[in-house]
């Protein structure tokens, strides 16, 4: 049997007793660590004292395709899409019309928003299409891109609006100059049989 010596101390206290105060003093800052440690997983994020931000996004969501997954890019990167749209000519049009047409792994509603937000600043034929595109798919994209596909659509109607009135004023003006032509020859003819009458009765 092993017999534990004790040594007192100036205090009274064993050297034994000292050893055991001090073990006691590291196992307690020991289980106080550990329990900080695993209660960090319930601290924000974010918003802390000293906390550093998070670093912004290498790949910029303008130059991201416009999708309905990408939720923290889903309105930017149709906003961009819109403007490239906007900008394009013809040409651009009918690139982006193929490669919609190339990638299988859009949805309907994707591919066919995409090609109506093309087609909307194309010729008035495609505006049409790109109308019919919006009334049919804007339901099925998801609820915070609705609102600017909406308003998408009720600018290009306001601009087929526009195109239709300036269309029945060209109309209008073209009748009117037929018409006028038409007055005209009529003025002729009869200012001829005038002239013709007048000579007759000119003659002995």
């Amino acid at each position: 049997m092993r017999v534990t010596k004790s040594y007192r101390t100036g205090n009274g206290r064993t050297r034994n007793d000292r050893t055991q105060n001090s073990r006691a003093r590291t196992a307690f800052a020991v289980g106080g660590l550990a329990l900080a440690l695993s209660g960090c997983q319930y601290l924000p994020e974010q918003g802390g004292l000293g906390a550093k931000p998070e670093a912004a996004p290498t790949t910029s969501c303008r130059t991201v395709e416009p999708t309905f997954d990408n939720e923290a890019c889903l309105l930017p990167s149709w906003v961009a899409y819109g403007l490239a749209s906007q900008r394009g000519d013809g040409e651009w049009r009918r690139q982006k019309q193929n490669e919609l047409d190339a990638d299988y792994e859009l949805s309907e509603a994707e591919r066919e928003l995409a090609r109506a937000v093309a087609l909307a600043w194309g010729s008035e034929q495609e505006w049409r299409q790109a109308s019919e595109l919006y009334e049919a798919h804007t339901h099925a994209a998801p609820a915070d891109l609705q609102p600017l596909l909406l308003y998408w659509r009720n600018e290009l109607e306001g601009r087929r609006a526009l195109a239709g009135r300036s269309a029945e004023a060209r109309a209008q003006v073209h009748t009117l100059q037929r018409q006028n032509a038409e007055l005209s020859e009529k003025l002729e003819a009869l200012t001829a049989i005038e002239q013709n009458m007048n000579l007759r009765q000119q003659s002995p």
